[in-house]
């Protein structure tokens, strides 16, 4: 009886075993035709990036601002381990950051979803702690830091002439590409800020990370003022540049001003880009924002004036928010369907120009980026002067791997595609779907007097960087428009 048994047990196992086999066998994708798919839309994406080179003779000017700092790359959680703190019984949204108990509560707030954020430290002990507790940990990297000095770099790399606005240390300017010239003052140490990355999966006490991630936090009490801004106009008229770039302005969000004092910086910044000649392009660079009424003055200062705005699927819903007359989306879907993007970026679109044509002055809105992990999406008023949509988009997609793996190369061992086979172009009832082409992965589409881009992500399975992905990313695909 215990050898019938025992054999039963094995023909059972052995039964279960080919079961699994077989189901494997005609279920489970072959990885062979995984990594066809893969290379296709590769080689394909390559295509279309190629297919608008860079003039050799007259390289595209971009003049960018403002300010930038240091930034320390480290692993969130083993920094926060550090330095002692537990893994928040309830996470919580905060505006800003006063003690250890506010950073354990808002970090696990965004490290869940795994949604970028960046906070002001109102503590200067707690971030200096913060910093040299960073100093001391294995594997930290520096690196250059701040939207205006990333997306020059990135610029600079893909063949542009920059003209940069920031103040910078002496140290700080020599690591920049020759192809950049400095508007603004010399300090002697520039400002640090504290990238905290995570990894997909992730786990902080009960907490896991579904996607990778960072935390940003800083005590920042130069680059809100704009100091540069000054010197930065002085050369703009000789630098004559093709594009004209805002970004960093999130250093204001938050920060302890005076009465009026940052309203007043921000009508200065309007009356600088409002002398722009309409030749030049102006975009702005949306970042993580959480005050109110710094959205606010951003609507009245800053969107009359620029013709293009970039941003990712978290930057989004907040802008529209603010338009809705709600409160503001601190938090929204990190992995966003491309038919529920699609629909926000038309909102934005059409509220932003009904503003303008309300105002009757100013610029209308005629391109739009939104950047997620899974896809690329671009809108351009059609006969605007915002050229080869598709490459652009497809360079955008390509640049979101190279920044995020942290190599020029694309490795295929490295990269999975997200995005959905085949993607609604609206959430309304009977929209039409598109196909994921291997062939052709850049679908573009004609609607109401603009041009919609959308190219899927070959998203990086191996993380070395997401701080300054979103940066890299607008930098890259602008390249291609100007």
């Amino acid at each position: 009886m215990a050898i019938e048994l025992r054999s039963g047990v094995k023909y059972g196992s052995f039964l279960s075993l080919a079961v699994v086999l077989v189901a494997y066998w005609f279920h489970s994708p072959d990885s062979s035709v995984l990594d066809e798919r893969l290379d296709a839309v590769l080689s394909s994406l390559l295509r279309a990036e190629r297919k608008v080179g860079m003039n050799s003779v007259s390289s595209p000017r971009v003049a960018i601002g403002f300010g930038g700092c240091v930034d320390i790359i480290v692993d969130g959680v083993t920094l926060l381990n550090k330095m002692g703190l537990k893994p928040a019984d309830q996470p919580l949204h905060h505006d800003y950051i006063e003690n250890t108990e506010q950073l354990a509560q808002s970090f696990a707030y965004f490290f869940s979803p795994g949604a970028a954020s960046e906070r002001f430290v109102m503590n200067d002990t707690l971030f200096s702690e913060l910093v040299e507790a960073s100093r001391e940990l294995p594997g930290n990297r520096w690196s250059i830091g701040g939207n205006a000095p990333v997306m020059a770099s990135r610029m600079a790399l893909e063949g542009c002439d920059v003209l940069l606005g920031g103040s910078f240390s002496t140290d700080f300017t020599e690591i920049l590409s020759q192809r950049i010239t400095v508007a603004g003052n010399t300090v002697d140490e520039p400002d640090i800020h504290l990238i905290l990355e995570y990894p997909t999966g992730a786990t902080w006490g009960t907490y896991t990370s579904r996607r990778a991630n960072r935390y940003i936090v800083h005590s920042d009490d130069h680059n809100p003022y704009l100091d540069s801004m000054e010197q930065f106009q002085e050369k703009l008229n000789s630098f004559k540049p093709d594009l004209l770039v805002v970004g960093g302005l999130q250093m204001m969000d938050n920060f302890p001003f005076k009465q009026g004092e940052r309203e007043a910086l921000l009508g200065k910044l309007a009356k600088m880009l409002s002398s722009a000649s309409p030749q030049i392009a102006v975009h702005f660079e949306m970042a993580s924002f959480v005050e109110k009424s710094l959205m606010s003055d951003l609507l009245e200062f800053l969107l009359p004036h620029t013709d293009s705005l970039g941003m990712n699927e978290q930057e989004l819903p907040n802008l529209l928010s603010l338009f809705r007359g709600s409160n503001l989306t601190v938090l929204s879907d990190p992995n966003p369907r491309v038919a529920t993007v699609l629909d926000q970026m038309r909102e934005l679109y059409r509220l932003v120009n009904q503003r303008h044509r309300q105002a009757g002055t100013g610029r209308p809105l005629t391109r739009l980026h939104v950047h997620t992990l899974a896809f690329q999406a671009i809108i351009v008023k059609r006969g605007s002067k915002w050229k080869n949509t598709m490459s652009a988009t497809a360079k955008a997609s390509l640049t979101a791997n190279r920044h995020v793996c942290g190599s020029p190369d694309i490795d295929l061992s490295k990269a999975r595609l997200i995005m959905d086979e085949s993607f609604s172009v609206s959430r309304q009832e009977g929209s039409q779907r598109i196909p994921l082409e291997e062939s052709r992965p850049v679908s573009c589409w004609d609607e109401d007097g603009y041009e919609v881009c959308v190219a899927p992500v070959l998203v990086c399975t191996e993380v070395y960087q997401t701080a300054g992905g979103g940066d890299n990313i607008s930098a890259a695909g602008l390249v291609l428009q100007i």
